[in-house]
């Protein structure tokens, strides 16, 4: 059975939640701070985490960096703030997927089916695979990007991209491609989602940043 944590300082929003998971027969823990969340974390182990953003005390940025210190939890984050600076503030935090309040209980449970069947069935095989695209050079491996032989801090979708992308070089992939390969093919969510991690991978990739093509209207396309 799957583990839910819930973190909202809100009553009625854990309660809700709660309902509906619980009809998908998942087990659901709650608490109602960041830091409560943190240290719940270190004692047990969930498959997914509903972190709000806006708590008093530590909020559910600060909490989900913590988090991400020692668990390899995906995070779903709850906002009523909805604007894309504060979205690609939150992927670039390495969160999951984004969620605005107010929001419907049946949507959000499909993305958190989606997250959760995403990672219960991850190919955790090692391969022998390097891929190398100028400067840039992924050790599939050891899971690591390096950039002029500095090691790159990327988030798992920003890895995910890229990875997709340097596997395919010179192929042009459409936005539903990437969400396809990366989000998982029953992605429940917004196309534009792509576009706010590609420009979020392009800065952390530098001097290569124009690697990555954009093909209007099509996709894009990863070329030296």
């Amino acid at each position: 059975m799957a583990r839910i944590l819930i973190v909202d300082d809100e009553p009625d929003i854990i309660q809700l939640i709660e309902r509906y998971a619980l009809r998908e027969g998942y087990e659901v823990a709650s608490v109602g701070d960041g830091q409560d969340a943190v240290e719940l974390c270190r004692r047990e182990d969930f498959d997914i985490i509903i972190m709000d953003v806006m708590m008093p005390d530590t909020d559910g940025f600060t909490a989900s960096r913590r988090i991400r210190e020692s668990k390899d939890i995906p995070i779903l984050m709850l906002s009523a703030r909805g604007s894309e600076y504060d979205k690609l503030f939150g992927f670039e935090s390495g969160i999951d997927d984004y969620v605005t309040k107010p929001f419907s209980p049946k949507e959000l449970m499909a993305r958190i089916n989606v997250i959760i069947r995403r990672n219960a069935g991850r190919d955790t095989s090692r391969k022998t695979e390097r891929l190398v695209c100028g400067g840039v050079e992924i050790d599939e491996p050891g899971h690591t990007v390096m950039i002029d032989g500095e090691k790159a801090e990327l988030t798992a979708k920003e890895y995910g991209i890229l990875l997709y992308l340097m596997k395919n070089k010179g192929i042009v992939l459409s936005r539903d491609q990437i969400l396809s390969q990366v989000w998982g093919y029953d992605y429940f969510g917004d196309d534009r989602t792509v576009d706010w991690q590609i420009k979020l991978l392009r800065g952390k990739l530098g001097k290569y940043r124009d690697c990555i093509h954009t093909i209007r209207g099509a996709g894009y396309k990863l070329e030296e």
